[in-house]
């Protein structure tokens, strides 16, 4: 009976941090279409839903990451006028890498911790050079200026962000 029990409780915890992790999509969504040109330096803008599957990617393993990242990138790919699938393949790169740095029981410690950084970092740039070799036109620029401007620029944009959820993970001593 006391297995059941927790069980039970056990499912519902997971059933509720799914739904955050949806609510939190749509919201990030939300923001990403409409208050980050706010925010933008030189038409530059971080990305959140970036960070969101790095999360679940580290969170709860690299299944349910890439299978986050398809629903995250797909509904960001039909909300905005962007080429449908690209948002969706380059988070499910993003997430599959991120994939790899799932320890189970570790995950607050690699969230709290300068590795998410570097992992945003490091999923960053691989989602860049993914996402925008859909849309480098040969006339436009060189790819190396291409890059530097919208792949590391970008990248190191959104790692900043990336220190406010690893901040909210970092273990707090009992004072």
């Amino acid at each position: 009976m006391m297995n059941l029990l927790q069980d039970t409780q056990l499912k519902r915890n997971e059933v509720r941090r799914y739904i955050t992790y949806a609510i939190l999509s749509v919201v990030l969504i939300i923001v990403n279409l409409t208050v980050l040109d706010f925010v933008a330096i030189g038409n530059i803008t971080p990305d959140l839903l970036l960070i969101l599957c790095v999360w679940i990617s580290i969170q709860e393993g690299q299944f349910i990451g890439v299978f986050a990242a398809f629903i995250i990138g797909l509904t960001l790919d039909i909300v905005s006028i962007d080429v449908i699938g690209t948002n969706a393949l380059t988070k499910i790169l993003v997430a599959f890498v991120a994939g790899f740095f799932y320890r189970e029981g570790e995950a607050f410690k690699t969230i709290g911790s300068y590795k998410f950084l570097l992992i945003v970092f490091g999923t960053a740039v691989l989602h860049n050079l993914l996402y925008n070799f859909f849309y480098l036109k040969v006339s436009d620029a060189s790819f190396v200026t291409f890059f530097m401007k919208y792949g590391i620029a970008t990248a190191l944009y959104t790692t900043v962000l990336g220190i406010f959820p690893m901040l909210s993970k970092i273990p707090r001593k009992g004072y």
